[in-house]
């Protein structure tokens, strides 16, 4: 959980009230969530809502939490830049909200009695990792989306008006879901219940299984990811190299530099460096606008005859190759899937969507601005990623290995989400293998590195094709986590919240956990009670969820036919050969 700038102590002098985390103690402290009741059975949706409610009152009520977390939020990050330890504030005893000595009227223990204890050792993880102030959300925010070395190849693919009106209209939708979360967060996490993930969202809403298929399908976004960052730097690597370098060996040398930084199991060691990489990229941007303005296109880098800068207000071509460059945008708007991940580390998380916000708006500006600019002075020798569109060599190579810094940082971040969850909702679930804190636990979390790593050098190397396996994980994976997920989510919760509407008021001492239900979902009443209040706005969210699932099976079926005919026609590199796919010559 070490992605976000945790607030150091008072500049005044040290807070008695902080704790130090160790690398083990912030391993210990937290468990992969189990929400079952003691018999096995799951706890009525009404449980989730009344301790959340307790918790969000608890949070209004705690004076400091804004003004600590937004003042020290920048001493946090020098702090770690030299690799201080995690000094976190516990909220006091006062602050704590929830059910201390929850018993029924005759002092028995109700069936929440292992839920409702008072101060346990997750309440307390719960509270004392929760420093993240809404500033820090933004920047997190925008090291994880920003990367638009792709928008101007979006803009090549469909024009400049429709790319401009894509930007627009996707990273408003892209906002719009991530408040659908943030929402639907405050609504349902407290300290008995914790939402730490995306998945533990999905699993209060429509149960474990939903909680499964959102942790497969962020697993195979994430190692995908991994697997095109190791693509786009050995692509890099072989222009430095001058293509002297077998492009196979270019991706190898990745991947073993991967599995050496991938050993680290939380981000605290190399937090620094993540945030560091945002102004990597920007400086990449900066000098990829420039250089193309005073320079050539990358002839031998692009598929396109040598000829005269076409640039066009609308691009008509084949109907893969559009919604191919509209996938690109959509992978540009990739970071709902860990949105829930930050949120968990805020002490005000309904403070989300300024930091959301504000980034999203700068989001889309980078996005247009640079995506145009390169566009008009590269036209359709654009390459993807940009900078490595750059002819004159040296710039070429400057921005390579900015880039490739930047972008080996970013495939560690993933690739270090991606195992741990695996390695906690796969291996710990089904597997039995042990909790990472443990000797065990470290060999195997050594093997997993390894072997995650090596995945990912087999797609990369099978498929070298950047553009288009991007759009093929844009569509299976990024569309539902941004597009489609959030309305299905925020559609089955406004359901059964209104549903609850017309029952008894939930209490913790009931002798069963459903007794103050007056129907089931077996009866017509219930869903009555469900559907027909707000029917506009659920309305809305299943229109939008299907059209965002329609979008993912035409990009599906694009991307892979583009694939296809990649390799068909000789226009892309071979699997696992030496000829790097950006030297076309």
């Amino acid at each position: 959980m070490a992605l976000v700038n945790n607030a150091s102590r008072a500049p005044s002098g040290r807070d008695p009230r902080s704790t130090d985390l160790t690398e083990k103690q912030e391993e210990q402290a937290l468990p992969p969530v189990d929400t079952t009741l003691p018999n096995g059975a799951q706890p009525p949706f009404e449980a989730f809502l009344h301790y959340a409610r307790i918790q969000r009152a608890a949070e209004l009520a705690d004076t400091r939490a804004g003004s600590v977390a937004e003042e020290q939020h920048w001493g946090g990050l020098i702090r770690r830049a030299f690799g201080g330890r995690k000094k976190i504030q516990a909220v006091p005893s006062d602050a704590s909200s929830s059910c201390e000595g929850v018993e029924g009227e005759k002092g028995e223990k109700t069936y929440l009695e292992a839920e409702a204890s008072s101060v346990n050792s997750g309440d307390v993880a719960y509270k004392t990792l929760r420093v993240a102030s809404w500033q820090s959300v933004f920047y997190l925010i925008t090291t994880d989306v920003l990367g638009p070395y792709s928008a101007p190849y979006s803009f090549a693919q469909v024009g400049y008006w429709p790319g401009c009106i894509m930007f627009f209209v996707f990273g408003c939708l892209a906002a719009f879901t991530g408040y659908l979360l943030m929402y639907m967060y405050g609504a349902l996490d407290s300290p008995q219940y914790p939402v730490r993930h995306f998945g533990d969202l999905a699993d209060r809403i429509f149960g474990r299984w939903a909680k499964h298929v959102c942790n497969i399908l962020q697993s195979l976004q994430l190692i995908f990811n991994v697997g095109i960052i190791v693509l786009a730097n050995g692509q890099g690597l072989s222009q430095i190299t001058q293509f002297r370098v077998c492009f196979s060996v270019c991706i190898v040398i990745w991947t073993l530099a991967g599995m050496f930084i991938g050993q680290v199991r939380t981000l605290q060691k190399f937090g620094w460096l993540a945030n560091v990489s945002v102004f990597m990229n920007i400086f990449v941007i900066l000098v990829t606008m420039g250089v193309v303005s005073h320079q050539l296109p990358n002839y031998a880098a692009s598929v396109h005859p040598i000829g005269p800068v076409i640039t066009q207000a609308r691009v008509v071509q084949p109907f893969e190759f559009q919604v191919t460059g509209i996938l690109q945008l959509v992978f540009s708007y990739g970071g709902a899937m860990i949105f829930i991940d930050f949120m968990a580390e805020m002490r005000r998380p309904m403070d989300f969507w300024k930091g959301m916000a504000c980034a999203q708006v700068l989001i889309t500006l980078v996005y247009m601005i640079f995506g145009i600019v390169v566009y008009s002075y590269q036209g359709q020798f654009v390459v993807n990623p940009a900078n490595q569109g750059i002819s004159g060599y040296a710039w070429q190579t400057a921005t390579n290995v900015i880039s490739l810094t930047a972008g080996l940082t970013a495939a560690a971040l993933w690739g270090n989400i991606g195992v741990k969850v695996i390695y906690e909702t796969v291996l710990m679930t089904f597997f039995r293998f042990p909790p990472l804190h443990t000797q065990r636990g470290r060999v195997a979390w050594t093997f997993s590195t390894i072997v995650y790593w090596a995945i990912a050098f087999v797609i990369g190397t099978s498929i070298p094709q950047f553009s288009n396996i991007s759009s093929l994980v844009s569509a299976i994976c990024t569309v539902q986590f941004t597009y489609s997920f959030p309305p299905l989510l925020a559609l089955g919760y406004q359901v059964q919240a209104d549903a609850a509407k017309g029952d008894r008021v939930w209490d913790p001492s009931q002798p069963t956990p459903f007794a103050h239900r007056v129907d089931s979902w077996r009866d017509w009443s219930r869903w009555q009670r469900g559907l027909w209040p707000m029917l506009w706005l659920k309305v809305w969210y299943a229109v939008m969820c299907l059209a965002s699932l329609a979008t993912a099976g035409l990009g599906a079926y694009s991307a892979v036919a583009a694939i296809i005919a990649g390799f068909k026609t000789g226009s892309h590199a071979s699997s696992f050969g030496c000829k790097s796919p950006v030297d076309v010559r």
